[in-house]
């Protein structure tokens, strides 16, 4: 069968080394084989119906045939989302993913950029925002520099601030486009998740939609502003110690959909009605949400394209100064945040 011929039994039959058999198959950065012990090879590879391995021609070439994918929960839809535009933009170039998860961890990026090196990744889509920590990202910085130096491409969803292509959420005009149609809704005593405190992410989307309350006459009241994980767990959480001291609020915003999801599991063990008590918002549009009641109003953000976008920027040519696409969202109103009638 030809799946059991391997690279030593080519060279055998071509009456050559290993080694010249490998050159002569999977090319080499730094070696050349003779035109006539190359086709001597090549004709013994087709006589025993040898397939090459992929992934070794192109390590052989110094980069492998994989775009490296970096995310922080795999179990999370928004990276899924991401994950999926990512896979189908890579299938578009003849390329495989390579999926790592941090598993919430910064300090883990580091470490598998660092894999993705050395596992010679032919790109790299790093997916997750930025931390207001200077220090955390100059070391990133010079992880992606080294990649880059190494002849990997790089790019980023979240804050350009790594100095590498970044595809930008427009998170801040988001926050604003729903805290405006809240408003217009009737309502006037919002209350935010914020999520962790330095999460650039989730500190642009409370900031925005705290100031346009704010600019609208009903200033979200700071007890109201509750941080927490970035996560199901983290909004039940900040969702129980909101409604513990009995906050007088009529909407809460979660800045992302995983919090709000868990914000409403809170809700419901705590015999909090959602929207008839407390109405309720998130961020993202995920595809969980499909399956929800009351349907989430939320912002959309189209994550797939996100992913696809990401991807294309890691395999373009490169440029000179770091590239910078920006993605719209769009309000989603549903049945979660209904008009109020008093």
């Amino acid at each position: 069968m030809a799946a059991s011929v391997t690279l030593s039994d080519v060279a055998r039959e071509a009456g050559v080394s290993l080694a010249t058999a490998s050159r002569a198959i999977n090319g080499s950065a730094t070696r050349t084989v003779r035109p006539d012990l190359r086709d001597r090879v090549l004709a013994a590879a087709e006589r025993l119906r040898y397939t090459p391995d992929a992934n070794a021609q192109a390590m052989a070439r110094g980069r492998t045939t994989s775009v490296g994918l970096v995310v922080h929960d795999i179990t999370d839809p928004y990276f899924s989302s991401i994950a999926a535009g990512v896979t189908g933009a890579a299938d578009a170039a003849d390329l495989q993913v390579t999926l790592t998860s941090t598993q919430h961890r910064p300090e883990r990026e580091v470490e598998l950029v660092r894999l993705l090196q050395r596992q010679r990744a032919r790109a790299v889509v790093v997916a997750g925002s930025r931390y207001d920590d200077e220090d955390a990202n100059e070391v990133m910085r010079t992880a992606l520099a080294d990649y880059a130096a190494a002849g990997g491409s790089v790019a980023l969803v979240g804050q350009p601030v790594l100095g590498v292509d970044t595809v930008v959420v427009e998170n801040a005009a988001g926050a604003a486009a729903l805290a405006r149609a809240l408003y217009a809704r009737g309502y006037r005593r919002p209350a935010v998740l914020g999520g962790p405190l330095t999460h650039l992410t989730a500190r642009e989307r409370r900031e925005a939609f705290a100031d346009v309350f704010a600019d609208l006459g009903s200033p979200v009241d700071p007890a109201h502003v509750v941080p927490g994980e970035f996560t199901h767990e983290g909004g039940e959480a900040a969702m129980r110690e909101l409604l513990a001291v009995a906050a007088d609020v009529d909407v809460v915003f979660a800045v992302n959909d995983v919090m709000a999801l868990g914000a409403l599991a809170a809700a419901r063990d705590l015999g909090v009605r959602v929207p008839q008590d407390l109405a309720l918002a998130g961020f993202d549009d995920i595809l969980t949400l499909r399956d929800v009641v009351p349907p989430l109003t939320t912002v959309r953000v189209p994550l797939v394209e996100v992913g696809r976008l990401a991807t294309e920027l890691a395999l373009a040519d490169r440029s000179a100064e770091p590239r910078v696409r920006t993605v719209p969202t769009e309000v989603v109103l549903r049945a979660s945040t209904p008009e109020r009638t008093a």
